[in-house]
């Protein structure tokens, strides 16, 4: 229909013009008589079912999403409307107290004492002197507080201890000089046994807990019960949904196949920045199945799982707790951040469903899904990250084993770019892939049968390790330095890195926090790190950081120094796997012993080593509790630089236990380090102690890269 101009179109031009108004004045009419008639039926019921919505949107001829959405945005906006009054309400009261704060300060000015006749001492002076009052009870607090370890790890408190009072320590004298209270010697670590701590601080979450709706729990079970449905088959379907990758052999997902069989009416990849990683891999684990399925549902159990790649992991809400002795249909609102062991690489963020359901006796599958939250709820946060259903089949064996196949899939938005160094690997799906959940998983089972064997190992050097508890005690000691090692490199929530100098291209990054937990020094804690990569393989770096006899050409503390082993404890059947106990000659510190754990799998290896006095190390070997034992850890993380050789399939088919063929070219190791810069918490961070720990890392990499003639590199 062509428009025409001038005169000629004007009779017609006006008969429009009036339909479209007569037909605007009906469309208004029939939105606000919908409007009405919803609006009604919200004061009666604002969350109508299924049905009501049903019978609503034929009413109404609106689609059932329209008025499931028009409900969610009405309570939003009541929920708003409340808030406003709320906080109204809270300002006028805050307005009145604050009249009346100030009419009594007024009063005050005018006060005459009665006894003396002269006006009161100045209000700065009072707060002044409340305010040492305060700190005088807190400084006590402490002094008892520290007296109460004194006497649980030395048999009295400090008040009764002689200025110098020798100790005859067994087993582990080999004539050393006895214990004095000194720590360790050195301005570079502040290690004083006695500086612990009388309550925990738990990392903050993004996010602060509130009450989640029946309605919501309900939208969460159909979401979880949808997701294992998808897991179920992505554990058990082979061709058309995986593949075998052409660069390293590993199970990876064919997206035309996923997408084609699972359709979703939105999905994240639209969004031209966001990637896929999708992986999956089985291999055998020395733990039975409901072990298993009770640690991986207990979220702190989870993250001493897996140490090394969970950074954080809390329960927000159970949303059902399943049945009682098999955790089947257990329904868990959760949080967690992963992590790749370098400053380089930020961590991932998830809010999840975690689902598990008992297939059969002795089959168990769990599903994580993420959840997205409303944009007006307080758990809403930016997170890069997208769980798209993943998890494990775990299948009893009657050997007392378990099959266990794992499952990742997740949506990575890429907001920054990753650091060159650790692109391939990342990019690859390998930092936070199948196979590294996996052998991760069976190097910690390993080392979890390890502890629950009373025998100990034949070079545990003639019973210096008197007990099976002692062993138990000091495992569990290096299993809490490994935790802390792992926490202190971290780029989780809180945690802001500082590049501080231009060593190479990465620099050494620094973060200072105030440390108050139990089992650590009290006070500020300076950590600091550096990624560097080197020419040679993992295994062969693994290998030079573990050997005692090398330690001299990197350890810059042990001043040349040689170190002996006085205590050895296996914890997994590869070699490398094990807790020592080292001693070095040095005269100085000949009340100072180093606890060092070794830990390596197909995935990378971490070598993480402390500092700990002699007195400590018999507490933990005669078998008491280690958990207040300050612990402040430093070491070195090693990871291959990029994907596996082909045909090295070990990462996803078999156990740990074979890592002779890590990565396929160089290595990543970062350098880490933590020092104490005062014992008083409300100390500041000085340049000295940058250039410090600074100066410590710089020499160490050079010594390292000499020692392995990598200088060039």
């Amino acid at each position: 229909m062509e428009f025409g101009s001038g005169a000629g179109c004007g009779s017609g031009g006006d008969h429009d013009a009036s339909d479209s108004q007569r037909r605007k004045k009906r469309y208004h009419r029939h939105t606000a008589n919908q409007i009405q008639r919803l609006e009604g039926m919200f004061k009666d019921c604002p969350h109508p079912d299924e049905k009501q919505r049903l019978q609503l949107s034929r009413e109404l001829g609106l689609a059932p999403r329209q008025i499931k959405f028009w409900f969610q945005n009405r309570r939003t906006q009541m929920k708003a409307q409340h808030e406003r009054a709320d906080n109204s309400a809270l300002r006028s009261e805050n307005d009145k107290i604050r009249c009346e704060n100030i009419a009594i300060r007024e009063a005050l000015k005018n006060v005459i004492c009665p006894s003396c006749g002269v006006p009161p001492i100045n209000e700065d002076n009072y707060f002044d002197e409340h305010k040492l009052r305060m700190e005088n009870a807190q400084l006590k607090e402490e002094l008892d507080r520290v007296s109460s370890i004194a006497a649980k790890y030395i048999g009295r408190p400090i008040s009764q201890l002689p200025p110098v009072q020798p100790i005859h320590i067994s087993p582990l004298d080999l004539s050393m000089a006895s214990f004095g209270g000194h720590g360790m010697g050195g301005p570079s670590l502040d290690l004083d046994l006695l500086t612990g701590s009388t309550s925990s601080t738990m990392p903050s979450l993004p996010y602060q807990p509130m009450g989640i709706s029946d309605m919501d729990k309900s939208l969460m079970t159909d979401i979880a019960a949808n997701a294992m449905e998808e897991l179920l088959r992505l554990l058990q379907t082979n061709d058309p949904l995986w593949m075998k990758s052409s660069t390293d052999g590993r199970d990876v997902l064919n997206l035309e196949s996923y997408e084609r069989i699972f359709p979703r009416a939105t999905t994240h990849l639209k969004n031209p920045n966001l990637r896929i990683e999708a992986s999956r891999a089985s291999g055998v684990v020395i733990m039975n199945g409901l072990a298993l399925v009770d640690m991986i549902m207990d979220s702190n159990k989870f993250g001493e799982l897996f140490p090394t790649i969970v950074s954080m992991a809390r329960t927000i809400e159970v949303i059902s707790s399943g049945m009682l002795g098999s955790h089947s249909g257990s329904l868990q609102l959760m949080y967690k951040e992963l992590q790749v062991l370098s400053p380089l690489v930020p961590t991932r963020e998830f809010y999840y469903l975690r689902y598990c359901h008992q297939i059969e006796q002795g089959h168990w599958a769990i599903v994580d899904v993420s959840y997205d939250f409303p944009r007006d709820n307080q758990f809403t946060n930016q997170c890069r990250s997208h769980r798209l259903p993943s998890g494990c089949l775990i299948q009893d064996m009657p050997n007392g084993y378990s099959k266990v196949t794992w499952v990742e899939h997740v949506e990575i938005e890429e907001k920054a770019p990753i650091h060159r160094l650790y692109r391939d690997l990342i990019h690859s799906g390998q930092a936070f892939g199948a196979e590294r959940w996996l052998v991760v998983l069976q190097r910690m089972c390993e080392r979890f049968a390890c502890l629950m064997v009373s025998g100990t190992s034949t070079r545990d050097l003639e019973g210096v390790i008197p007990s099976p508890e002692g062993k138990r005690s000091m495992m569990k000691l290096a299993q809490r330095m490994v935790n802390n090692f792992c926490a202190s490199i971290s780029t989780s929530n809180g945690h802001r890195w500082t590049t501080i100098s231009g060593m190479n291209e990465v620099g050494v990054r620094v973060t200072i926090h105030k440390s108050t937990d139990p089992g650590k020094p009290n006070g500020v804690v300076l950590s600091a790190a550096t990624t560097i990569w080197l020419p040679l393989s993992p295994q062969t770096v693994f290998n030079f950081f573990k050997d005692e006899r090398t330690r001299p050409q990197w350890d810059v503390l042990s001043n040349g120094n040689a170190v002996q082993e006085v205590a050895h404890i296996a914890n997994g059947s590869h070699p490398g796997n094990c807790i020592s106990v080292l001693r070095a000659f040095n005269t100085s510190q000949n009340n100072m012993l180093i606890l060092q754990e070794s830990c390596i799998d197909s995935s990378g290896s971490v070598v993480v080593y402390c500092p700990v006095d002699l007195p400590a190390i018999n507490i933990a070997m005669s078998g008491e509790d280690p958990s207040y034992i300050p612990l402040l850890p430093s070491g070195f993380t090693i990871s291959p630089d990029g994907p596996q050789d082909q045909g090295d399939t070990s990462a996803s088919t078999s156990s740990c236990s074979n890592v002779n063929h890590i990565g396929g070219g160089g290595s990543l190791i970062t350098v880490a380090f933590q020092i104490l810069v005062s014992s008083l918490p409300s100390a500041k961070l000085n340049m000295e102690s940058v250039n410090t720990v600074n100066n410590l890392i710089g020499t160490t990499v050079q010594q390292i890269k000499s020692a392995l003639n990598c200088s060039g590199s």
